[in-house]
């Protein structure tokens, strides 16, 4: 018996390091622990697969500009009251600030001149064409809306103008300060109807004296954005 219990600890041994090497295996499927502080991989769940394609973002028509016609009355200070009628052209810097180009056309008549004088009136003729161009520069100071009924509501404007041109008067080009106030309704998507009052001041010398003149102007007109 004692060469039995001599080997007792070499089959031990044996043992222990037969079962070390059956849970390797084991040991190797789980995750092996990484050093503290290092993120772990999140896992996957769902791949995506989405499709790439062109998107074509929509243009939306600008309508800075505007171009139009209007008609109404000119009375020209000392020289009676007109009809007058003539073109705008319109571009809308910002929805406050706008600058305009108008070209208008008027008559002056002397007809009272020639009831007072024996000889005739101021002019060759009883009545003269009055020309005038001018650009100005506008700021929308009452921006809203205006209702027709109860489910139609309209973008409105109050606006005031200011600027320069130069008046044709009697065949004499005269410098022209122009300054004003206006309503504008948009009755359409592209359609607006506008109605402006508006001075024209220039110097006149056909009475014998130069003098500054009133000449007010009131219109009304459309003009079609684009």
């Amino acid at each position: 018996m004692p060469s039995v219990d001599k080997h007792l600890p070499a089959l031990a041994i044996a043992a222990a390091m037969a079962l070390t090497a059956a849970a390797r295996p084991a040991a190797a499927q789980t995750s092996t622990p990484s050093a503290p502080g290092t993120p772990q991989p999140a896992e996957q769940v769902i791949v995506p697969q989405v499709e790439r394609r062109d998107v074509r973002l929509p243009r939306y028509a600008s309508r800075d500009f505007s171009a139009g016609v209007f008609a109404g009355t000119y009375a020209t200070q000392n020289f009676g009251t007109s009809a007058v009628s003539g073109l705008r052209l319109a571009y809308h810097i910002t929805e406050d600030v706008f600058v305009e180009a108008t070209l208008g056309r008027t008559k002056a008549s002397d007809e009272d001149f020639r009831k007072i004088f024996p000889n005739g009136g101021i002019f060759p003729t009883p009545q003269q064409k009055v020309s005038y161009y001018s650009v100005v520069a506008g700021y929308n100071l009452l921006p809203g809306e205006v209702f027709f009924g109860r489910g139609n509501a309209r973008l409105f404007q109050g606006y005031i103008v200011g600027g320069v041109g130069s008046t044709d008067f009697a065949g004499v080009k005269r410098q022209t300060i122009s300054a004003g106030f206006g309503l504008r309704v948009h009755a359409l998507d592209r359609l607006t109807v506008q109605a402006d009052v508006r001075d024209h001041v220039y110097s006149l010398d056909l009475l014998g004296r130069r003098r500054s003149t009133q000449n007010l102007e009131v219109t009304a007109g459309l003009s079609f954005l684009f």
